[in-house]
């Protein structure tokens, strides 16, 4: 069994990976798997916080 690789540490300076075109990006790999196609705001917002909780903040339990 290997060590995980996420969650990371942002870099101290500011994470320039962490951008709106990733979450874009993300949802439309997801809309190419069948997934309904993310329009509104509020999902938008949504995305961008469960990707930054698995990319930066882990589940603790």
């Amino acid at each position: 069994m290997s060590d995980r690789a996420y969650p990371i540490h942002p870099v101290p300076e500011g994470e320039s990976r962490f951008t709106f075109g990733l979450t874009y990006d993300i949802a439309k790999v997801l809309e190419a798997h069948g997934y309904p196609p993310i329009t509104e705001g509020r999902d938008i917002s949504d995305l961008q916080q469960a990707l930054y909780r698995f990319l930066y903040v882990g589940n603790e339990s």
